[in-house]
């Protein structure tokens, strides 16, 4: 950490030193003692943990009301919102992902806990760095929110694929990693690397974290813009960032339950970019108060789930009554 990281942050050196410390207990209290062997995690599994990491999130956010202020618990709570739904869409590449590389069940939490850890040290990088160029170049802003906008138009007016699901074994970084490195024909459990005829040989599932790590970086190039639409404080932008994508573990399995309450999420998620974006842009001019914009935010995410689960119950009606005609005689 650079005396630049705790420029007009409310952290303290002992603050960031706590919360990493309490970031790195967790991952290892997950990874040796709660899922020290591979299996699948169930539905009702992936509730549950969902909730905890959610729970746990929401409590921190109520110390740093507490302890900070109203002002930096709101803006806290923004940026969680933000990550959180724009990590939603990042889940859809690792199902589509998982699903064409047919990865086991059983080895998909490993996978999805070594892409975590990617996703954290390159959200790092990309706060600690963002925030050392808007202290010396406050116009980025401008820059940020611009982006942002083209992102949402682009996003609303992309159109599906129409021969259905993309080809992802055609990745520039999947080929780059199978012409560089040996690999094997077949996983072996979760691991990266394995002998084969006495040989160190790649497993498939490296190539799988490296398209992993990719997608997060493009999908890091518009939420850390983002939020630092929310809020230019360092520890608020990296805690709630941080604290957002620690459950995105167990949220995968949740989502990957419960697809169709998501069918407007690209609507939502496009809205949401173009609203934060403008509220850069016109940041000098008028002020959006961070009350406000939590509101738009719940608005816009709770008008795209809405949505969603109405045309899917009304889709599920219409079927319904189509194959009820169909049995008369």
């Amino acid at each position: 950490m650079t005396a630049s990281t705790f420029a007009g942050s409310v952290g303290t050196p002992e603050t960031w030193l706590v919360f990493n410390g309490l970031v790195v207990f967790l991952l290892a209290l997950d990874l040796f003692v709660f899922r020290r062997e591979s299996r699948e995690t169930t539905l009702r599994e992936a509730a549950w943990w969902s909730a905890f990491w959610v729970g746990l999130s929401l409590a921190f956010n109520t110390w740093i009301y507490f302890h900070f202020g109203p002002a930096k618990g709101m803006e806290f709570f923004a940026g969680y919102l933000l990550e959180k739904s724009l990590s939603v869409d990042n889940l859809f590449v690792f199902i589509l992902l998982f699903s064409q590389f047919k990865v086991p069940k059983k080895d998909q939490h490993r996978a999805l806990y070594w892409g975590v850890i990617g996703a954290l040290v390159l959200r790092v990088s990309f706060i600690l760095g963002g925030t050392a160029l808007i202290n010396r170049f406050s116009w980025l802003m401008y820059i940020f929110g611009a982006f942002l906008v083209f992102t949402g138009v682009k996003l609303l007016f992309t159109k599906e694929e129409e021969d259905g699901e993309p080809d992802l074994s055609q990745n520039r970084v999947l080929k780059l990693v199978r012409k560089l490195v040996p690999m094997t024909e077949q996983y072996d459990g979760a691991k990266l690397f394995t002998r084969q005829n006495g040989k160190l040989m790649a497993t498939p599932m490296l190539a799988v974290l490296a398209v992993v790590e990719t997608s997060d970086l493009m999908f890091a190039l518009d939420s850390i813009p983002a939020v630092f639409g929310v809020t230019t404080d360092p520890f608020i932008v990296y805690t709630s960032n941080i604290c957002a994508i620690l459950g995105l573990r167990a949220l995968y399995f949740l989502v990957a339950g419960v697809l169709a309450m998501f069918r407007y999420l690209k609507v939502g998620l496009a809205v949401l970019l173009a609203f934060i974006g403008i509220k850069m842009l016109i940041a000098n001019f008028f002020h959006i108060p961070i009350g406000a914009s939590l509101g738009v935010i719940a608005l816009i995410l709770g008008v795209t789930f809405g949505a969603s689960i109405w045309a899917d119950k009304r889709g599920a009606k219409v079927e319904a009554a189509v194959e009820g005609k169909a049995e008369e005689p």
